[in-house]
């Protein structure tokens, strides 16, 4: 399954997993939604992230959401 990312306008640290290039299936509630990247059939998510679960997801619910960390700012 080819695996397409996207990043929610309203909430910077959130992207979300769909299997339609359109995002169709993504919660209101975050929109817009911009494209962020595709992963490819034969390529891992980013951070370590279980591809099974994100793809079990997408049948169940049409979408998996994850939140990006906000990384400490060096002094």
């Amino acid at each position: 399954m080819r695996i397409y990312v996207f990043k929610s306008e309203t909430n910077s640290g959130l992207r979300a997993f769909v299997g339609d290039v359109g995002g169709r299936n993504l919660p209101e509630q975050f929109r817009p939604w911009h494209a962020a990247g595709v992963i490819e059939d034969d390529d891992d998510p980013p951070h370590n992230l279980s591809r099974r679960e994100i793809e079990r997801a997408i049948d169940v619910n049409g979408f998996q959401l994850w939140r990006m960390k906000h990384r400490a700012k060096a002094r």
